[in-house]
């Protein structure tokens, strides 16, 4: 079955292939096809999952899968949420919403004032006006380290330090960190959910 994932990130493009290869499906990426994102408008990572996955799935005649998915800190009451990609600016870098969190935690030292989680939702449509979306979500939690470490990953897994082993999400092995990253935990329960569809 081919479907279209609703991002232009490469990233996370080779993420949800590596993810969702027990089922075997066709995943393109929405700028292999020319269609340009929709506008996230909405308050919650489910409400602009699931604008993505309408807008492409329109636009391709696909089944569409989409995830929007950010880091929440608590200090900062949440942020930077839904803003994740674009933290300190539209065209910000990784290294730059790096940058802008670590500066804005840098009075904030104690791991407990650091606590933070990664969030994400997954939506799958059958159609662009599907009634019933399957929705799958996961946490993933850590703290905010002081500084960068480790090359694996994108956006800031550099930053979020995982207490029970010691590491980064950025030192992980990607097999590693699809087994228990947010990601990771909403894709095992897309992946139960879709089985009766594929």
């Amino acid at each position: 079955m081919k479907v279209v994932l609703a991002t232009n990130n490469e990233g996370k493009l080779s993420e949800f292939r590596s993810l969702l290869e027990p089922l075997a499906l066709e995943l393109v990426g929405q700028a292999e096809l020319g269609i340009a994102s929709v506008p996230e408008i909405g308050i919650t990572f489910v409400e602009n999952a699931l604008a993505k996955a309408r807008h492409v799935s329109a636009l391709s005649n696909c089944p569409a899968l989409s995830d929007d998915s950010g880091l929440v800190v608590d200090v900062l009451r949440g942020e930077p949420g839904i803003h994740s990609a674009r933290f300190a600016g539209s065209d910000a870098s990784d290294v730059e919403n790096n940058d802008k969190l670590l500066a804005l935690l840098a009075n904030n030292k104690s791991s407990k004032s650091r606590s933070a989680h990664f969030y994400c939702a997954l939506v799958f449509l059958r159609h662009a006006k599907d009634p019933a979306p399957v929705i799958a979500t996961g946490q993933w939690y850590g703290t905010i380290a002081t500084e960068p470490k480790g090359t694996n990953g994108f956006g800031y897994d550099p930053l979020f330090f995982v207490s029970e082993l010691g590491l980064t999400s950025a030192e992980l092995k990607p097999e590693a960190k699809n087994r228990i990253s947010h990601r990771g935990q909403a894709v095992q329960e897309l992946c139960t959910r879709l089985a009766p569809f594929i």
